[in-house]
């Protein structure tokens, strides 16, 4: 199947998300969210419940794999609300999802450095 270009080319409009995790748990937490604006390659990280449309409004489309917590009934009934585009990436083209996972070695690497192996403060 030929891929499909998507022609939105404003900040914010198109947003790469994904999960990084599980950790120790942390102030409730055991995975960190990952949003990279495809535009301005700007890098938004915080727990799951950040929400990214207060922040920065509805974006245009949303790539992600194909997790569970991406690719779901509540998730697609969501985006259809706000007419946002849903582009997985497809395993055997990862590229299509390149900037998250890009973003996520970097961080991982970062809390390696900075976390204590033996302590869960690592959010």
């Amino acid at each position: 199947m030929p891929q499909q270009p998507m022609l939105f080319c404003e900040i914010f409009y198109v947003w790469g998300i994904d999960f990084i995790g599980p950790f120790p748990v942390s102030y409730g937490n055991s995975y960190i969210l990952l949003a990279v604006d495809y535009f301005s390659r700007w890098v938004k990280v915080g727990p799951p419940k950040l929400s990214m449309l207060k922040l920065f409004g509805v974006p245009k489309a949303l790539i992600s794999d194909q997790g569970s917590h991406f690719c779901n009934h509540a998730m697609a009934t969501l985006l259809e609300k706000y007419g946002v585009v849903h582009k997985v990436s497809i395993v055997y083209h990862p590229q299509t999802n390149d900037q998250p996972e890009v973003f996520n070695r970097e961080i991982k690497k970062l809390l390696q450095k900075m976390a204590n192996p033996s302590r869960n403060d690592w959010s």
